[in-house]
Parts: structure tokens; C-alpha cells; sequence
């Protein structure tokens, strides 16, 4: 199974009350880096067989616009074990009972999403990873620990879109 693993989107400030920050949703330029993760997955020919989110505002956007650039018309399974304060243990044993598909995207959120992504590749857990917001890791899990294969930041794919875009144009000459 390959594993894409992304933390939810810029959703500005964090809100002091809990309740309030639960339901922040995206900024604009969240947004965007959704389009542009989106795209860069769907270049690549990812064929996403499950999404699962974490139930927060936030991640679900993430997912949701992610989803809908690649095509996917199936529901968004929502997971707790996404949620802020999940564990290490509870996460890989939603990985274990996602096993059946092929390509899985989850949506989440830091720190938590780095504490579960050094546990998938590293059976210390003391890898250390960051993930920006926007930031999509894809890992091989098909044996034990997981191999990571890549961690693809949304500022890099906005600069290798901005060139490719640059470099397309057709020259044209007035005389």
C-alpha cells in the first residue's frame, strides 16, 4: 500500500478557544495549496482509492479539495484517530486496517502527523520529519518499517508549476 500522508492546509491563526479552533477553516491561500497538491497528484497519475480525514474543519476542506482535483467521487471517511491528540498506536492501527487498498490519501495535522510518520518509517519512532501546512509524504508500507519514498512541500510545487508555466509559452516574434 502507498500511503500519502498530508497535513490539512494554511488555515491562519490558531484560535485560543478550542471549540472556535475546531471549526477554523481554510485561508485563501490554504486553497490554493490544495489545488496545487491536488494537481501535482493528479500529474503524477495517482489513482487515490481511499480518503480519510481527520473531522476537523480544516482537514476535511483539505481533503475535500484535494479529493475533487483528482477526481474521486467516493465519500471522505472521517477518523478520530486524525484528530489532534491522536496516538501513535491508534494510528498505525488505522493504517493496518486500511491495508486492503492500494493508494490511501489521510489528512491531518501536526505534531501529530510527523510523530506517526517517523513511527511508519523508523521502528524507533525517533525519525523527525516536518510537514509544513500543505505538505504531502508518501510512504511504502508494504513491509515493516515503511519506506519513504518522498515529502513534497507545496512551496516547491508552486515554483516547478511557475517554471513549467514560464518555459510553455509560445515564443512569438513581431517584426
Amino acid at each position: 500500500m502507498n500511503l500519502y500522508v498530508l497535513r490539512h492546509a494554511s488555515a491562519g491563526e490558531k484560535r485560543p478557544n478550542p471549540l472556535l479552533d475546531k471549526k477554523r477553516p481554510l485561508d485563501k491561500e490554504g486553497k490554493q495549496q490544495c489545488i496545487l497538491v491536488g494537481s501535482y497528484l493528479n500529474a503524477l497519475r495517482v489513482p487515490i482509492d481511499l480518503i480519510v480525514s481527520s473531522p476537523l474543519k480544516r482537514a476535511l476542506q483539505t481533503a475535500s479539495l484535494v479529493g475533487t482535483e483528482l477526481g474521486y467521487e467516493s465519500t471522505i471517511q472521517l477518523s478520530d484517530e486524525l484528530a489532534p491528540g491522536g496516538t501513535v498506536e491508534a494510528f498505525q492501527r488505522l493504517v493496518a486496517s486500511l491495508s486492503v487498498y492500494d493508494n490511501v490519501l489521510v489528512v491531518g495535522h501536526n505534531p501529530s502527523l510527523s510523530q506517526f510518520l517517523g513511527a511508519m518509517i523508523n521502528t524507533s519512532g525517533k525519525a523527525n520529519i516536518r510537514l509544513r501546512k500543505g505538505t504531502i509524504a508518501r510512504v511504502d508500507c508494504t513491509r515493516k518499517p515503511g519506506q519513504l519514498i518522498s515529502v513534497i512541500d507545496p512551496r516547491y510545487i508552486r515554483q516547478l508549476y511557475m517554471s513549467v508555466a514560464k518555459k510553455s509559452r509560445r515564443k512569438t516574434s513581431r517584426k
